[in-house]
């Protein structure tokens, strides 16, 4: 009996031992289908999610411009979070509202049904816009405000969040952009707002998340924030002479602002925003970022985000950046300006979180949407391979060989964003087959000049690319939208003009952006292996112990969960 009795009370302590240890262990991601299931920890509860995504961030901008950080911001993230190195975007095209929806659904264009900002719509027969929706009305504007998410076919991380919780919760988007703040807080937020230029100067939203802006957004909107921005005169924030990672304020590679002679500082933001759309000269200065980080503290203030018993997620853009990018290009003395006062708006965030959630609290990731080519023209002078896409000259080159090869110069029905979409009436009214008029044009636009890879729609559906650029235009490629024939220009070859830069290829200088994760449940570190973009979504999923997207192919980044 005694035997018996020592024999059940040993098997008891040894059951409560694997107990304890099981209630105190690391967390341990293990895959299952499309949910992670993670091992209970003992760490604090993440009472708010921060995701910030930085508009045409290259991210050798956190390397060149090291120096001039200071302690509190790009390098707090970098050296007391877990900083990797070596994250891309494996898809074409690496454009904003593309961008942003991957890292929110964790997949590509080729489950969440965004292919592009703008695309042709083969179906209504016109151009569209990622998130234009007639179905709403405009929330405190008289424009600018008939949004929704709803040509994203995928739940984001928001989304899975707030269904876990079982819609408790808070899910806000804020940016300067309508897309950016729109499609990361995903279908069930419970807002986003974006700024409305020209002379209405506020933020704004959609009758799809509310019918009355919330007192604070009203107090903030009356604020005077913006117009105090656009009173200050733009000067460089330590002595341009130390801004040595850049190019000469004056060169012949960047754009000009209306009523500016030269692209050079200061800039006198009083008088250019009476040439410059008033309150749209904002979106295209440091001051962007500024009040973007001003509207979104006072988002967690209003809404008291981080304070109830469920976890909140707050969505931030930073879209400035891209403005800038776009007009002065990735080597000007404006870009490095923009990125040092970020980096302030940055320390300034995180200390706010600190002090009004707390260290322990908040999780943040910090990424970008796409980065940028080095402006072609100036590669050019410096004898390197670039050059600029003729659009207008293609689209005759296509006509012509449908004229040549089929009696016809109307087959084609639009070109854009490097894809050919082609009139099926057309096609069947003359007795042709669709995809031997497709294969012909692939074959022969290849000669056309800048023209470096060309493919078919059909190709795209029955072939699988295992690697190179044909496998990342794949991986955009959705059947249902995009077009028939799908082109790839040569390296640092752009659709634009000759001063400034965009994005929008497969090519390394498009695909590679930062990637910080920090704050609780987060390892201090950093990694030199390679992980896609989507890989961010189901890393969050692991974090939050609740599902992926319901269109996730991405995988959980193990190494930087506690």
């Amino acid at each position: 009996m005694k035997k018996l009795f020592l024999l059940i009370f040993v098997g008891f302590t040894f059951i409560q031992c694997i107990a304890v240890k099981s209630s105190t262990t690391t967390a341990t991601p293990v895959k299952n289908s499309n949910v992670t299931v993670v091992e209970k920890t003992n760490q604090p509860k993440t009472k708010l999610v921060v995701g910030v995504v930085v508009d045409q961030m290259r991210y050798d901008y956190l390397v060149k411009f090291y120096d001039k950080y200071g302690d509190g911001g790009f390098k707090r993230l970098m050296n007391d979070g877990y900083n990797l190195k070596n994250v891309h975007y494996n898809y074409i095209p690496t454009y904003t509202a593309v961008g942003h929806t991957s890292i929110y659904t964790g997949t590509t264009p080729v489950n969440h049904g965004i292919i592009s900002n703008n695309w042709y719509d083969k179906y209504e027969k016109k151009s569209i816009y990622c998130v234009d929706d007639a179905s709403y009305q405009t929330v405190g504007a008289n424009s600018g405000g008939n949004k929704s998410p709803h040509r994203m076919l995928t739940t984001t991380i928001t989304d899975q969040l707030h269904l876990a919780q079982n819609m408790k919760g808070k899910t806000i988007g804020i940016a300067i952009k309508d897309r950016s703040a729109i499609l990361p807080a995903g279908h069930t937020a419970n807002a986003a707002y974006w700024f409305e230029g020209g002379d209405v100067g506020k933020f704004i939203s959609s009758t799809f998340y509310m019918n009355n802006l919330p007192s604070w957004v009203t107090d903030f909107n009356n604020s005077g924030k913006a117009n105090n921005y656009l009173n200050e005169t733009w000067d460089t924030y330590y002595d341009i002479s130390t801004y040595t990672e850049t190019l000469p304020d004056n060169n012949e590679f960047e754009g000009l602002f209306k009523g500016k002679n030269t692209p050079t500082f200061p800039y006198n933001l009083a008088e250019l925003r009476k040439t410059n759309g008033n309150y749209n000269l904002i979106k295209g200065i440091p001051a962007g970022n500024s009040i973007t980080t001003d509207f979104a503290e006072a988002a967690i203030i209003g809404e008291n985000l981080g304070k109830s018993d469920y976890t909140d997620f707050i969505a931030i853009s930073y879209s400035s950046t891209d403005y800038v990018g776009h007009q002065f290009g990735v080597n000007a003395k404006e870009l490095e300006d923009t990125y040092i006062r970020l980096d302030k708006d940055l320390e300034r965030l995180l200390n706010f979180l600190d002090t009004q959630v707390g260290k322990n609290k908040y999780t943040l990731f910090l990424t970008a949407d796409h980065a940028a080519v080095q402006v072609p023209s100036y590669l050019n002078s410096l004898k390197i391979p670039a050059g600029y896409f003729n659009a207008s000259e293609f689209e005759d080159y296509v006509n012509n060989i449908t004229l040549k090869y089929f009696n016809s110069s109307d087959l084609v029905e639009d070109i854009s964003n490097y894809q050919i979409f082609l009139n099926k009436d057309k096609i069947r009214e003359l007795n042709l087959d669709v995809h031997k008029v497709s294969q012909v044009i692939a074959d022969e636009i290849i000669s056309f000049e800048n023209v470096y890879k060309s493919v078919t729609a059909l190709t795209l559906q029955s072939t699988s690319f295992s690697s190179g650029i044909l496998q990342i235009l794949q991986k955009g490629y959705n059947q249902k939208f995009s077009g028939d024939v799908l082109f790839i220009p040569n390296p640092s070859t752009v659709t634009y003009s000759k001063t400034g830069t965009t994005h929008g290829s497969g090519y390394i200088y498009d695909t590679h952006v930062p990637l910080i994760f920090y704050g609780n449940n987060i390892k201090q570190g950093k990694s030199d292996v390679y992980y896609p973009i989507v890989d961010i979504a189901p890393t969050i999923s692991s974090l939050l112990n609740i599902t992926e997207p319901n269109g996730c192919t991405g995988t959980t980044i193990i190494e930087v969960l506690k």
